[in-house]
Formats: structure tokens, C-alpha cells, sequence
């Protein structure tokens, strides 16, 4: 029996949280073409008869501009402390010599993959370049050439990674794909679809937080806020007579609905709360610990 705690690191919009979600076979990471998407380490479990790995999707690597990006930055000190093994994973198209300082600034105990993602499209001629660069450096064990999207090579990097992992009992019992509650998917299933239908600075300044959650005899009653700064933000995530928010909860209810596979009425509101972002009681009550 092999069992460890592999984390994947890189910077934001390499595509961790599809590649976390393309090794388990379902989606527990929200997905958006924004950077930032994701702001808190998310665990997939990952058991079968003679394995078991905890796979941790985190927040892309940023310099912190306020206590948010603080919070966030912690969840990949965390996932850094107790990985068995690092996926380090790079946009093939991004800038190489950036994601290097970056790995090297994470200054890695544990050994590390270096994940090449997104070669859909890519010339042969270009892969072969960038695994050259990346198979010199010393926290570099192997390189691994992937489409996280397209699943293509994903079961090839699941074999290299049970190779590297240690023999051992399962951390956890049973066949639960997370160690976090549905709430929590709930709140992150609502804040996607604002990272997909709002524009600009909206998707950064809101958050979500789930007020209700109550498992009724024929559905799940679900009520929600939804926070932002200000209020000119309130009034766009209203829209004109409230259309823009009853698209958000359609949408929302969707996704929620096939996650727990019982209907759901989901009811949302707006909460403008300034500065939550740097407010420290905010973040806490909001989640971000």
C-alpha cells in the first residue's frame, strides 16, 4: 500500500485546479480563465485498493498586496509543509525563466515533478526545449508533459507520482473524495459563476458565504451572501431589476444541484462589507483562515 500528500504549485493560471480535478475524475476545484480563481487549499482524496494519495490543489504564487492574498499565500506554506511530493506545474507558453525563480524560491525539502501543461498545439520542437531547460535544475526530478484540460498524459503522471510516493496506511477511511464539507463546494460553486458572467475588478472584491444549508424531504434549502466592497459593486451584481443576479443563481443552482444530486433552492443576497479583503475578523468569519 503506498499512501502520501502530493501538492501542486505554480503560478496562477498554469492550470492546478484543472489538473487537480482531471487526476480525481471530478470537478472539486472551481475553474475560470481569471487569475486568482483559487484562494484556498483544496484536497482531493484519491483511494484505491493499493494506494491512497491527498492531492492538494493552492492558490497560485503571488507577492500579497492585503491580507487576502495573505490568507492565500499561507494555504501554499501549508501545502509545502506536509507534501510527500511536488507537482510544479508551468504553462508550457509561459515564461520559463520566471516559473524557475519562482520553484527555486519555494526552496523544496521534498522531491518535485516539473509538470509541463497546456502542449495541445504545441510543436514537438518547443516541448523537447522546455523539458531541456527544466531537467538541469536541481529541485527538478523529473519533467512530465501533460494537457490537464484534455486529460492527455494525466494517467502517465499518476504512475510516475506512485513511484515516488512512500509505502504506508491510508490517512484517511472510506471512500470520501475530500476532507472538506459540501458547504464549502456550495459557497465555491456560487463564486465561479461570478468569476464567469462579472467583469473587471468584481470577480477579486466578492466573496461568498453560506449562511443556510438545510436538507429538506424534497430538497436542499441553500441561502447565501454574496460580499463586495462597495456599493456601486452591489448594484452590478444586482444588474437592471435584479437580472444579473437571478442569472447568478441559475447558473449556480445547476452546478449545485449535479454536486449533491437532489434538487436545491438556492437563495442569494448582497452584502456590502468595505475592505473585507484587509479586515482580519471578516476573513475568518468568511473562511479564510
Amino acid at each position: 500500500m503506498k499512501a502520501g500528500f502530493v501538492s501542486i504549485f505554480g503560478k496562477p493560471n498554469a492550470g492546478k485546479s484543472t489538473l487537480l480535478n482531471a487526476l480525481m475524475g471530478e470537478k472539486l476545484a472551481i475553474v475560470s480563465p481569471k487569475v486568482q480563481t483559487t484562494r484556498h487549499r483544496i484536497k482531493g482524496i484519491l483511494t484505491e485498493k493499493d494506494y491512497q494519495i491527498i492531492i492538494s490543489d493552492t492558490p497560485g504564487i503571488i507577492e500579497p498586496r492585503y491580507k487576502l492574498h495573505e490568507k492565500m499565500m499561507q494555504a501554499v506554506k501549508s501545502s509545502l509543509e506536509d507534501a510527500d511530493l511536488a507537482l510544479l506545474l508551468v504553462d508550457i507558453q509561459d515564461n520559463w525563466e520566471e516559473n524557475d525563480q519562482l520553484f527555486q524560491s519555494l526552496k523544496l525539502k521534498v522531491p518535485a515533478f516539473v509538470v509541463l501543461n497546456k502542449i495541445d498545439g504545441v510543436k514537438e520542437e518547443k516541448i523537447k526545449e522546455a523539458k531541456a531547460f527544466f531537467e538541469g535544475k536541481p529541485y527538478c526530478k523529473e519533467v512530465v508533459v501533460i494537457s490537464a484540460l484534455k486529460k492527455t498524459n494525466v494517467q502517465g503522471l499518476l504512475d510516475a507520482v506512485l513511484k515516488i510516493l512512500p509505502e504506508g496506511e491510508p490517512f484517511f477511511e472510506g471512500d470520501d473524495l475530500t476532507d472538506l464539507p459540501v458547504k464549502f463546494f456550495v459557497g465555491e460553486m456560487i463564486r465561479e459563476k461570478i468569476f464567469l458572467l462579472y467583469g473587471d475588478e468584481i470577480p477579486y472584491q466578492a466573496t461568498v458565504l453560506v449562511q443556510e444549508f438545510k436538507e429538506k424531504s424534497t430538497l436542499t434549502k441553500i441561502r447565501a451572501d454574496v460580499i463586495v466592497q462597495r456599493e456601486s459593486q452591489k448594484g452590478i451584481i444586482l444588474g437592471e431589476g435584479g437580472k444579473m443576479i437571478r442569472k447568478l443563481g441559475t447558473e449556480a443552482r445547476k452546478d449545485i444541484e449535479a454536486f449533491i444530486g437532489r434538487q436545491a433552492f438556492l437563495e442569494l443576497f448582497v452584502k456590502v462589507r468595505p475592505k473585507w479583503r484587509d479586515t482580519e475578523n471578516f476573513l475568518k468569519e468568511y473562511g479564510y483562515n
